[in-house]
């Protein structure tokens, strides 16, 4: 796939229309030297899985995609990211707080009711939960993509070219190992800002 700077977005997707964080955006992908390679697929509603999670950095270069490219995408993080003075710009910029000290929430289900909910929604996840090496990933984005009832939409981080590279899109099957491993393969040559 040739490599592109600013792909074109499909009218489907979730759109902020703000003018000067597009700019903001696209200000710090080009100091930062990133790029884009593939083309969005055009979604109404899905999952993004964002790979791999190595560093902070990765929300910067994906906050700042987003903003570069006018995307308004959810995300999830820890209860914690959203207090205090950071509250206001994690919940500008999408994020929706979870309590991970407690398990079995409901966040499948609240995730499954808001996409039920809204006519536009593009929720993006981590697949590995976390910053630090993991053996297995945790397998919420499939829970979530197939009790709401849309598709899984791969974005890899790559800091060896500094590619964001679009990748699978894959409606979740009742086979979770293979559609995890669909993923993986297109993950499998990216490098993350750290290695694990």
């Amino acid at each position: 796939m040739a490599k592109t700077r600013y792909p074109e977005v499909p009218p489907e997707l979730p759109r902020r229309g703000w003018g000067w964080p597009r700019a903001l955006g696209r200000a710090v992908l080009k100091v930062a030297g990133w790029g884009f390679e593939g083309s969005i697929p055009k979604l109404s509603k899905g999952v993004i899985i964002v790979a791999p999670h190595t560093s902070n950095w990765d929300f910067v270069i994906g906050a700042a995609a987003m903003l570069a490219l006018d995307l308004e995408l959810r995300f999830l993080g820890k209860h914690t990211l959203f207090e205090g003075p950071l509250a206001p710009l994690m919940r500008g910029l999408g994020g929706i707080p979870v309590d991970r000290s407690q398990p079995g929430s409901g966040v499948v289900e609240d995730m499954a009711a808001r996409f039920k909910g809204e006519e536009k929604l593009i929720l993006a996840l981590s697949p590995e939960g976390t910053r630090s090496s993991v053996d297995r990933w945790k397998t919420g984005f499939h829970r979530i993509a197939k009790a709401a009832g849309v598709p899984i939409f791969a974005v890899a981080l790559d800091y060896g070219p500094r590619l964001i590279r679009f990748g699978p899109l894959l409606t979740p099957t009742q086979h979770l190992n293979a559609d995890v491993a669909v993923f993986q393969d297109f993950f499998a040559g990216a490098k993350g800002k750290k290695k694990t």
